[in-house]
């Protein structure tokens, strides 16, 4: 018995230390509450202040059942009074869940006593009076020997009864203290708070400081016995309340966790426990307490009071009781604590007289010397005592049926023999004893065995003895002993018994006593019964496995390590069948179960040392049945469940590993070294390698087949693997790598290649895989190289998922290398980078395979190469460019790439040009950046800097507002972490699309992505432009492979990084490195084969020109003033640039909305166009260069420029004239379109807006001809025929022009010469830098001879629609040459004809007895603030030949009419001159006047009247640029007067160009006026009909045919001469001028001048009549008459002024 006792007492000792490593490291596993209850105070309305006891509970009122064991407290009178203070110890209970039924139970008890001594019920029926003074004398005596309790009170208080509710002071019903938390609600209804604020935020779990304090008031009073079962029963005799409230504070503990990494602190302490196990009797037999079992063995004044081992929690206190949970021992879980104590529950004892019974309890060894003092085994009813030998229970008082509810709890020694009993003395208090010193009388006795009794959970009735016998548990002894009451058993009771030592299943006690036997080779050596109980194991109950299941994975272990080849074998499959029931029936269905994680990583230890590694066995039984398997035996189904648990037996051997190597070089190593690895023995290896191998086959096999375990058993090789690099020699582990990559080597099925992938991800994911050797000495590193093969071939693979996978593998191993402390040397980076540069190479011999991935994969694989890259150093860079051309164009192409998927796009783009009118912000495309589906590599990649969560830097007010958002984002719903609302966004589907995403997000966590996202781009685009300038530099040396005609790797760059949104930080970086890069290759970037980059170059330097951000506006500034430099080094001139300039300028004019709405809804300039008019102001700008250019952090002297003869080429003035042409052509944009609104309404201001544009973009031809071609669009629309022809005459000048000076056509500077007296215009030079230029659809091959012909046949057609002829003939007299030249004899013949015809209209319109004329001119002078630029400005009109003066008084009055906004519009009615300081400030002044058009060589100082037709002259060109009109006033103020007083001003208008011209008006230039006395006008008009007869007279004729036309013409002047109606134009000037006072002021000279014009004026009328007699018929025979005696009664008029008249006559 003694050996067996022996045995169990090692098999418990095993499971102890083995199982204490648990205790201290594990993780919790259960999930639950932790409540603290604290006694407060307790107070009567009466004064009572006798001391009062009391025990509270856990009780399940449904299935009246104690879930803890009682927590025992005493409030002292001195409490009573001060209700401030209160008892220290809090009582932690534990609970699974919150539920309706769970309550806490209280019991108060009180000391029997008053005044003068014991209340004398208590034991004698005398009432006080009657007692003798030798009575109350016993008495006091026996009070002080033992004290009574009597039973005063007891309550029950639901916690989580929602159906109570809680009220302040005296409420009838308990209190239900945490409904609210069990119902997950934030209100706080039904929770009274008199004494302390409650929160509950809807967790299960109160955070520390928050408790509910709570007042009984409904305590019941108890008077009689009771027991724990009778509290709930229906018949119970209820007595009156007591009138006392009992205050109780409770809270909410969170369950503890243990911390993992204080876990791995205390490994060693397991080799250090075993060592010393002679010391574990006396600590179990003090019984289980609550302490840190670290401390357990050597210190017992640091025992708690409850008789268990918990892990320590923040929230629990030292003085805090841990009440032990009784559900502890039915939980299908491990044991995590060591307890081993039994619970003790006398109920009845049913006698046949009345008694006042107590019990005392004791714990015995053996029955052998009854006065022999029991062991110290009894846990104390004062709290804070020590153990003690006897425990009693309350005395039961008067009664036949004593009813007992006292807990005894008793600490069982870790020695179990059959001996062991507890003895039960039964005791009555009589007070008739005639002894001196009374004590108890004891009645009887009762022993009940351990080893029979101790697992039963069920009542136990014993009966009573009279008297003790020796051996009185033996069948001998029991003989001779009598019993009370017949031998009934009266004496009922109920035992827990509570213990981690002592299994309860006979089959595991069974399996622990045969291994004991095994151990201490107390059995036979073919260990039968040990391989029965091993095998019977399987059969043993799902509960007690579980919590016996660290003892028995461990002894069956010991028998593979060491136990003989039948026993491995059983206790193999053993093992497996129980790891499979555990994996299948607990709670937890992950792959992995946390019950077995949780043994392999802390409970086992290979036995500490004690005995061989396990590992060895465990390989060799594996190991054979695997070989088995593969050698076709039927080895049954265990050897799937082998397979499915590979995991467990794969880490076991690691773990077991592990530990020899920790042995074995632990003590031989100095401080701070680390542990080397171990060389595994041949024959172990080779075993090992076996396995593998068969394992190997079995994934290959499986994978194919398609099943799922494959890939599990996959996962577990590989951890196997990963796991044995940091154990034993790497070389050995290369062995089973190779082993692994030669059975999946190369292109295989999709399954068995995402079983290979996933295998070098585990793998490769090892902390020392960047330090791993070769496979051979000259290998850099074996594993690096197959992973990058590897990772390209599954890129090129038709699985999606895995070319995913494999992208987001390489991406957490380069973040894993760059936040590994242990590899931040720049060396080391280096280092990392060259072992990863191969994967580069293979990207780019292979791009099509880079294309074919998805916009994600493509996002990550940039990542890793910028990672690449960016540790690489220049040497490697260098090597990679000297291949070949095309390489290096692909290595930037990939750079290009990285731009592209990382550019960070904002929403709305604050810095560049605001609300575009052009388009919508839902418009603008969104740059497929990773947002769109957020990748878990690239959150891995910025996991470092996201984990830090910075609040933003910046201003109080932002700090203020990150603070007072944080409780806001810490929500469930709403993470704190970026990174965990992106993650959870992605796991809940919310991130469909990028705008779902964001919107999904907390503002706060909002704006941190965009900064995220920012800062990602940022960091992207520096390390781009820092590759490119390594690269710039390299280039100059002429030592790497690349086109060093174009440099198409940097300009594509350029291209790429302009054409992005980039953040400030990078526009401050690039330029510095743009200017070194133009510094180093400007002549190759500047020539003609870089047009299309310069001119891409130029529109973003203008665009960025237009940015709200000064810094980035001025560094514009600083690359526009590079590219002058360039071009002043290069071309010694600004021309080219110009030209590009101008283009793109034009082209940013449709991107940038250059005006906006005021507030009464006319447009104004936008802010984006005085930004970009600052900016080219500055370009130019001398003064403030240097400081620009040092605030761009460029040199002084950036902008000089040298040539051979050493001088500086720059000039200002140049660059001054460069800008004014930019700014011209800004200008003519703007207005533009601020005339959008009025462009229908006024033609005239909308043709001058096209001009404007037309002549601001001069420049470049493409540009002149496009905005002429609008123009003469515009035109045909008004039906102004000569100026859409002139629009088309410049159009085709600026063509031949460029064919000129090219020499390229049939044309000679002689036919421009030509062209440009019908368009003057077309004199501008072009130059031949604009005419050769070729930029992106701007260039020289637009200007062709054939386009020059079409734009000159528009012109003749609309000249022939405007009736100028000869400007027709002119056109085709240019384009007969190209027909001639083109030996075109049919086109030669169409314009033979038209010239005919031509000419033919030309005659017509010249023998027209009426003048023609092809247009009508008026000059307008605009007067008043609100015309804006026309204020105080004169325009000559020209309009069409049939508009009269009131048409067009209406026509612009209608005009400015309609942008007056309420402010009159008056016209002035005359031609005088107008005094605009004299006009009204608030209206708005008209002035048009009819004009005439002035010939070249026509006398404008002539006193005669102005008669077009007087103009001689064959085919006229009418081109005019002067224009006049006369004024008629008089010296005395009045408009109107006499021929006397009549005054003549003629004013003579010189315009800014001649007419026809592109415009319909032009502004006049200058004017000039003369005066005309009265009698100057008097000769004037004399002379001019004089003229006109003559005129007529003399005028040739070719043919008698053209007599009728000059008949009529004859007769219409003598009419109008010598009529008798109308000689009083010529008699009044007789009268005015020759009688009375005027006769008198007239000078001699004027007198004989007025008398010889009306002389010859008579002469030239005779002659007339004559030739008109000879050319008339008979039917104007009447006229003729009518004429003659109209002349000869004029004659006769005139002769009494000037007599001698009659005589010339």
């Amino acid at each position: 018995m003694c050996v067996i006792s022996t045995c169990i007492c090692l098999c418990f000792l095993s499971f102890f230390w083995y199982s204490r490593y648990a205790l201290s490291q594990y993780v919790c596993c259960c999930s639950g509450l932790k409540i603290a209850v604290k006694v407060l105070s307790l107070t009567f309305q009466a004064g009572l202040v006798e001391p009062f006891y009391g025990t509270i509970c856990l009780y399940n009122r449904e299935r009246r059942e104690k879930l803890s064991e009682d927590f025992i407290f005493r409030m002292s009178p001195a409490e009573i009074h001060d209700t401030s203070s209160s008892s220290e110890a809090r009582c932690i209970f534990h609970l699974d869940a919150p539920s309706a039924s769970v309550c806490l139970l209280i019991q108060l008890e009180k000391s029997a006593t008053e005044e003068g001594g014991v209340t004398t019920s208590v034991y004698s029926r005398k009432e006080p009076v009657h007692l003798t003074e030798r009575e109350k004398q016993k008495l006091q005596v026996w009070s002080r020997i033992m004290p009574y309790r009597e039973s005063f009170a007891l309550a029950i208080i639901p916690l989580f009864d929602s159906g109570v509710t809680i009220a302040s002071g005296g409420s009838a019903s308990p209190s239900s203290p945490l409904t609210t938390s069990m119902s997950g609600s934030n209100s706080q209804e039904g929770a009274a708070e008199p004494l302390a604020k409650i929160t509950l935020d809807g967790k299960l779990g109160y955070s520390n400081g928050n408790s509910v304090v709570v007042e009984v008031s409904n305590l019941n009073k108890v008077k009689e016995c009771y027991t724990e079962d009778s509290i709930q029963d229906p018949k119970r005799k209820v007595h009156k309340p007591v009138k006392g409230i009992l205050r109780l504070e409770i809270e909410k503990l969170q369950a503890g966790i243990v911390d993992f990494e204080k876990a791995l602190d205390h490994r060693s302490i397991n080799s250090y426990l075993v060592d010393h196990g002679n010391r574990l009797t006396g600590a179990g037999s003090d019984g289980p307490q609550n302490v840190d079992l670290d401390s357990h063995l050597f210190d017992r004044k640091e025992l708690d009071q409850n008789g268990s081992t918990f892990h320590r929690n923040p929230d629990v206190g030292a003085n805090d009781f841990q009440a032990f949970d009784f559900r502890t021992t039915s939980r299908n879980e491990p044991f995590l604590q060591l307890f081993h104590c039994l619970y003790v529950y006398p109920l009845t004892v049913s006698i046949s007289r009345k008694r006042n019974l107590f019990i005392r309890v004791e714990l015995r060894k053996d029955d052998v010397d009854i006065r022999k003092p029991p062991p110290e085994a009894m846990h104390p009813r004062e709290p804070g005592a020590v153990l003690q030998k006897w425990a009693h229970t309350q005395v039961a008082v008067g009664a036949r049926v004593a009813c007992y509810h006292d807990e005894i709890k008793v600490s069982l020694p870790a020695v179990m023999t059959t001996m062991h009993h507890l003895l039960f003395t039964f005791f009555h208090v009589d007070l008739q004893t005639k002894l001196e010193a009374p004590k108890p009388v004891v009645i009887g006795y009762a022993s009940l065995p351990l080893s029979t009794h101790a697992q039963l959970k069920s009542e136990i009735s014993l009966p009573i003895m009279s008297e003790l016998v020796p051996q009185y548990l033996q069948d001998s002894g029991r003989e001779r002993v009598n019993y009370l009451e017949d031998g009934k058993n009266v004496f009922r009771l109920r035992l827990r018994l509570c213990s981690s030592l002592y299994p309860i299943s006979e089959r595991i006690r069974d399996f622990f006593l045969e291994y004991d036997r095994h151990v201490l080779r107390t059995s036979p050596p073919w260990g039968s019964e040990l391989l029965e109980a091993i095998n019977s194991l399987k059969n043993v109950d799902s509960t007690a496995l579980l919590q016996f299941l660290h003892p028995i994975l461990n002894m069956l272990l010991h028998l593979i390590g060491n136990g003989g080849e039948t026993l491995q074998v059983a206790a193999f499959r053993a093992m497996v069948n129980i790891l499979t029931r555990v994996q299948q029936e607990s709670v937890d269905e992950g792959e992995r179960n946390v019950f077995l994680v949780n043994y392999v990583d802390y409970a086992f230890d290979d036995f500490g040392g004690r005995q061989p590694p396990v590992y060895p066995g465990l390989s060799t039984v594996w190991g054979s049945l695997a070989r088995s398997k593969a050698k076709g035996y039927r080895v049954g189904p265990v050897y799937d469940d082998v397979l499915a648990m590979a995991w467990f037996f794969l880490e076991l051997i690691v773990k077991s590993m592990a530990l020899e190597q920790t042995r074995l070089f632990c003590d031989n190593l100095p401080m701070g070294d680390d542990v080397p690895p171990m060389q595994l023995k041949e024959g172990v290896f080779r075993c090992i390698m076996q396995l593998y191998d068969c394992l190997l086959t079995e994934v290959h096999e499986r994978c194919k087949k398609g099943l799922g375990l494959a890939k599990y058993l996959n996962s577990s090789l590989a951890f196997f693997c990963y796991d044995l690099l940091s154990i034993i020699e790497p070389r050995q582990v290369f062995e089973l790598v190779s082993l692994y990559l030669d059975k999946f080597s190369g292109v295989c099925q999709s399954v068995l290649h995402d079983c290979k992938l996933t295998f070098l991800q585990i793998l490769c994911d090892h902390d020392l895989f960047v330090e791993m050797p070769g496979r051979d000495p000259s290998d850099r590193n074996y594993l690096s190289s197959v992973l990058i093969q590897e990772i390209f071939l599954t890129w090129d693979h038709d699985d999606l998922s895995m070319r995913a996978k494999a992208a987001r593998t390489l991406v957490v191993l380069l973040c894993k290398h760059e936040f590994d402390v242990r590899y931040q040397k720049p060396e080391d980076k280096l280092y990392i980078a060259q072992l990863y540069f191969p994967l580069v190479g293979q990207i780019l011999d292979e791009m099509p395979v880079f294309y074919n991935l998805s916009s994600i994969e493509k996002r990550e694989v940039l990542i890793i190469v910028l990672q690449i890259i960016r540790n690489l150093d220049d040497a490697s860079l260098i090597k990679a460019w000297q291949q070949s051309i095309a390489r290096t164009r692909l290595f930037f192409k990939l750079l290009e790439e990285s731009l592209s998927s990382f550019e960070h796009r904002k929403p709305d783009d604050g810095m560049l040009i605001g609300n575009s009118s052009r388009s919508t912000p839902g418009d603008k495309p969104i740059s497929p950046k990773y947002s769109e589906r957020l990748s878990p590599a690239i959150n891995h990649y910025l996991s470092e800097a996201a984990r830090q969560e910075v609040g933003p830097q910046g201003t109080p007010e932002n700090g203020y507002f990150w603070q007072r958002v944080n409780s806001q984002l810490s929500s469930p719903s709403q993470p704190y972490s970026l990174r965990e609302a992106l993650a959870q966004a992605q796991s809940s589907r919310i991130g469909a699309s990028t705008q779902a995403l964001r919107e999904s997000l907390h503002p706060i966590l909002r704006q941190k992505l965009e900064l995220w996202e920012e800062n990602l781009s940022a960091a992207v685009s520096l390390q781009v432009l820092e590759i490119l300038d390594k690269f710039s530099g390299t280039v100059a040396s002429h030592t790497i492979a690349t086109d060093y005609g174009k440099l198409d790797c940097i300009t594509s760059i350029f291209m790429s990084v302009f054409s992005r949104n980039q953040p400030l930080v990078f526009w401050k970086a690039l330029f510095p490195v743009i200017n070194s890069i133009f510094e180093l290759h400007g002549a190759t970037l500047m020539a003609r084969e870089n047009d299309r980059f310069i001119k891409q170059v130029a529109f973003h330097l203008l665009r960025l020109a237009v940015f709200r951000n000064e810094n980035i506006r001025k560094r514009a500034v600083i690359g526009l003033q590079i590219l002058v430099r360039c071009s002043f080094s290069y071309f010694m001139q600004t021309e080219r640039l110009r030209v590009v300039l101008t283009i793109t300028l034009s082209e940013l004019m449709s991107e940038v909305q250059v005006t906006q709405m005021k507030s009464d809804g006319t447009l104004e300039e936008s802010g984006e166009a005085c930004r970009l008019r600052k900016s080219l102001v500055e370009m130019a700008d001398e003064s403030r260069s240097v400081t620009i250019l040092i605030e761009c952090g460029l040199p002084e002297n950036a902008l000089v420029t040298t040539s051979e003869r050493s001088e500086n080429l720059w000039s200002w003035s140049e660059v001054k004239s460069l800008s004014d042409s930019l700014l011209l052509a800004l200008d003519a944009s703007l207005e533009h379109a601020l005339l959008v609104s009025i462009m229908t309404v006024d033609r005239y201001a909308a043709a001058e807006s096209f001009y404007k544009l037309a002549m601001a973009f001069a420049p470049v031809p493409d540009l002149h001809i496009m905005w002429l071609l609008h123009l003469c669009d515009a035109h045909q629309e008004m039906q102004s025929w000569a100026e859409a022809a002139q629009c088309a005459v410049a159009v085709a000048g600026v063509v031949m022009q460029a064919l000129v000076s090219r020499n390229d056509g049939v044309w000679r500077s002689d036919h421009v010469t030509a062209l440009c007296k019908i368009c003057p215009m077309v004199s501008g030079e072009i130059t031949s830098e604009a005419s050769s230029v070729e930029v992106e659809g701007y260039g020289a091959s637009k200007l062709t001879v054939d386009s020059a012909v079409k734009y000159l046949q528009l012109a003749n057609k609309l000249f022939s629609q405007a009736e100028l002829h000869h400007f027709c003939a002119s056109i085709l007299e240019l384009v007969i040459p190209v027909y001639k030249s083109r030996r075109s004899y049919g086109q030669l013949a169409k314009c033979h004809t038209m010239l005919t015809n031509i000419y033919e209209s030309i005659l017509e319109q010249e023998s027209s007895p009426i003048p023609y004329t092809d247009a009508t001119y008026y000059r307008v002078g605009f007067y008043g603030g609100k015309f804006g630029k026309l204020d105080r400005k004169e325009y000559v009109y020209r309009e069409p030949r049939d508009v009269r003066l009131g048409d067009i008084m209406e026509k612009l009055s209608r005009i400015y009419e309609s942008r007056m906004n309420g402010t009159t519009l008056h016209v002035i009615p005359d031609s005088r001159q107008v005094k605009a300081d004299e006009l009204q400030n608030e209206v708005c002044y008209l002035q048009i006047t009819a004009v005439d058009p002035v010939m070249e060589d026509e006398d404008l100082g002539s006193r005669r009247e102005r008669i077009f037709s007087l103009s001689t002259g064959s085919v006229r060109a009418r081109v005019f640029d002067r224009f006049l009109f006369d004024t008629p006033f008089t010296k005395n103020g009045k408009t109107q007067g006499g021929l006397e007083d009549q005054w003549k001003r003629r004013s003579v208008l010189k315009t800014e160009g001649s007419f026809p011209a592109l415009v319909n008006r032009l502004l006049v230039i200058r004017s000039e006026s003369l005066e005309f006395s009265p009698v100057e006008n008097a000769i004037g008009m004399i002379e001019t009909r004089t003229a006109a007869l003559r005129n007529e007279l003399e005028e040739p004729r070719s043919s008698e045919g053209d007599q009728l036309p000059r008949l009529q013409s004859l007769q219409r002047i003598l009419q109008g001469s010598v009529a008798v109606q109308v000689n009083s134009g010529v008699l009044s000037v007789c009268t005015a001028f020759l009688s009375g006072e005027p006769a008198t002021r007239l000078r001699s000279q004027e007198l004989q001048q007025l008398i010889a014009a009306l002389l010859e004026f008579m002469a030239v009328c005779k002659r007339a009549i004559r030739v008109h007699f000879r050319l008339i018929g008979e039917e104007d025979q009447e006229f003729h008459t009518q004429l003659v005696n109209g002349f000869q009664s004029l004659t006769a008029e005139l002769s009494h002024y000037i007599p001698a008249i009659l005589s010339e006559l």
